[in-house]
């Protein structure tokens, strides 16, 4: 889940050197994964009346090829190259490709409003995922500066995306994309006050309320919830994530 800054990142593992093509095969076959589910998620439409938009693909694979252009350069940066992804990336990679899928689904309002428990179950396999890339950095002693890195950013991202998805839908004004700007406003005013960016001890509360608006932003989405209900789902996430912030920001503000 994301936090303002990263919270005691794990130890970088080792790092070989390594020709780029095993690198590249594997983000290319992450590749193959999004056009797969891309494929599947039209087949089940095309059994429905709700076709899906021309422009989902784009938006899904514009997405995944900004990802994975990012992670490429993270993990080809330095004197020593990291020998292919990984096994704790890779699970990470896992989910990014299914939130690439979702922020595709950006692009068809008609599609987000008629087929939201898809949205939903989508969404869900993706939290539950994210779990999973810590678990496999801890056995397979893959864990990496790099990974705690990636996985931050695609936690931020999905929130981001939940938080669109919301807005294009209108159950919800576009004050819910405060939830979703947070982190990056607030990663933008460390640049003004480098003390922001210090680093902040493990917190239990933080991960609660980081599970919380995530929770609360997929419920909002189902559509039997109420528009009355989703705005204050996405209400209390907002108000628990401001919270979570300013206890944040006075600790880093005392220990500068």
């Amino acid at each position: 889940m994301p936090s303002p800054v990263s919270s005691h990142p794990p130890e970088q593992g080792p790092a070989e050197a390594t020709r780029p093509w095993r690198l590249a095969m594997e983000l290319a076959l992450g590749g193959l994964a999004l056009l797969g589910l891309l494929l599947l998620l039209m087949l089940l439409a095309s059994g429905t009346d709700s076709a899906v938009s021309p422009r989902v693909a784009p938006l899904a694979i514009v997405t995944y090829l900004g990802m994975a252009t990012l992670l490429w350069r993270a993990l080809r940066r330095g004197p020593r190259a990291q020998a292919g992804l990984g096994p704790a990336n890779r699970a990470t990679l896992a989910r990014g490709v299914l939130v690439a899928l979702l922020a595709g689904t950006l692009a068809d309002s008609a599609l987000l409003a008629a087929r939201g428990e898809w949205l939903f179950a989508l969404a869900l396999v993706a939290l539950a995922l994210d779990g999973v890339d810590g678990w496999v950095a801890r056995r397979t002693a893959s864990a990496s500066a790099v990974g705690a890195r990636f996985d931050m950013e695609l936690d931020a991202f999905f929130i981001l995306v939940l938080c669109l998805a919301l807005l294009q839908l209108e159950r919800v004004g576009p004050w819910v994309l405060a939830i979703g700007a947070m982190r990056y406003v607030f990663v933008a005013a460390s640049w003004r006050w480098p003390w922001l960016a210090g680093e902040l001890p493990e917190s239990q509360r933080r991960k609660a309320v980081c599970v919380w608006q995530v929770a609360a932003l997929m419920l909002a989405l189902l559509p039997a919830m109420s528009d009355l209900l989703a705005g204050w789902l996405a209400a209390t996430a907002l108000a628990g994530l401001t919270l979570s912030f300013a206890v944040d920001v006075r600790w880093l503000y005392r220990h500068r």
